[in-house]
């Protein structure tokens, strides 16, 4: 059968990856054309589109890149209707994927879509628009379920993606070091590089005797992190590994998002960060309705990690907080302690890609004559 994958980030990438290995157990001869990255290209799917030509962040930064957008959503038309996929799986990357939901159920395509937009935070009208134009909706996070059953939707709750990510890792031989050890996840977007790991950088030089890892994102080049690093000697780049930089880790700064929730899985100490646009900020602060940013806080609904938000996002905070994370071992043994308890609400009997590759497999077989 045929399947048609848009991810527009990394993170979906990565999940649409392991969704394909797990597909290809129930389905022989998968046909699988995406917009996504290296890791699909190399399970088999032939990408037309590469993310790193998607990511725009932000309300100014996409109203500077309309143009591009708009001729995005042009080319992926095109390219879906031509292929004549028997479903369409839709991962993440809201903006983009429930407009391309809505084009799909006008054309009579069958849409999947896998990790919900965040309509719990702010623009909860949008449950409506997903059950008018999704056909299948799988969510990552243990209240989203409880969320759209409000709206009489009903939505598979398939675990989150990352528990299997963690997994294979932990299963893995890899090289530890006993040195004490400061990691940089300052995004994966070139806008939260620019913004964040300056400031990052500013806050670890406090820390002379740590040695300081940056995790350099896929699809980012080596050169803007050259850049703002400069002549600092202490100062180390990896390129894609991101787990064992934090498993090496003492502890870890790490910008809002799934690193958050990826650095708190493998039990390493945190301060979350985050800085934008000020006017897309201040925007944003008046149409979201969240207590937290950070995926940790949401999903345990308490305080267990700092955040550090816009103004407060600087060096000192940062050097503060951190500076109790190293040297107080209470505030240590509540981070591990809260950790383990958001391990237990993620747990689930089977991997979050062998649930969603049977509900698109059994979706596609049905639009299959």
């Amino acid at each position: 059968m045929k399947y048609y994958i848009i991810a527009g980030e990394a993170s979906g990438d990565l999940h649409g990856s392991n969704l394909i290995k797990a597909l290809k157990h129930l389905d022989e001869k998968p046909m699988i054309r995406a917009w996504g990255g290296e890791l699909m290209q190399k399970e088999g799917a032939v990408i037309s589109k590469h993310y790193k030509d998607l990511a725009f962040m932000g309300i100014v930064e996409v109203v500077a890149h309309l143009g591009t957008i708009l001729n995005n959503f042009k080319e992926c038309k095109a390219d879906i209707s031509s292929f004549k996929p028997d479903v369409i799986l839709l991962i993440d990357y809201p903006d983009f994927n429930m407009r391309m939901a809505k084009w799909a159920k006008q054309h009579n395509f069958k849409t999947a879509y896998y990790i919900s937009p965040t309509v719990w935070a702010w623009r909860k009208s949008r449950v409506h628009h997903i059950n008018k134009y999704v056909d299948e909706m799988m969510v990552i996070l243990p209240f989203e379920k409880d969320f759209y059953q409000k709206f009489n939707y009903n939505v598979h709750y398939v675990g989150h993606p990352l528990l299997e990510e963690i997994e294979q890792f932990e299963n893995k031989e890899f090289n530890k070091t006993l040195s004490k050890t400061l990691a940089l996840l300052p995004g994966s977007r070139t806008q939260e590089i620019k913004k964040l790991l300056p400031v990052m950088l500013e806050a670890a030089s406090s820390f002379s005797d740590y040695n300081i890892i940056i995790a350099q994102a896929p699809g980012q080049e080596e050169q803007i992190y050259r850049e703002i690093i400069g002549a600092q000697t202490n100062v180390s780049l990896q390129k894609g590994k991101t787990y064992e930089i934090l498993k090496n880790a003492t502890a870890a700064m790490v910008t809002s998002g799934t690193a958050t929730l990826e650095t708190a899985l493998l039990k390493i100490p945190q301060i979350v960060v985050y800085k934008t646009n000020a006017i897309t900020f201040s925007i944003a602060k008046r149409i979201v309705n969240t207590k937290y940013i950070s995926l940790v806080n949401l999903i345990l609904n308490k305080k267990a990690v700092v955040e550090l938000i816009q103004d407060e996002c600087n060096a000192e905070n940062i050097k503060f907080h951190l500076t109790e994370i190293l040297e107080n071992k209470s505030v240590r043994k509540q981070i591990r302690d809260d950790y383990f308890d958001l391990s237990k609400l993620l747990v689930q009997e089977k991997k979050a890609s062998e649930n969603v590759a049977q509900i698109v497999f059994d979706l596609a077989k049905k639009n299959t004559p």
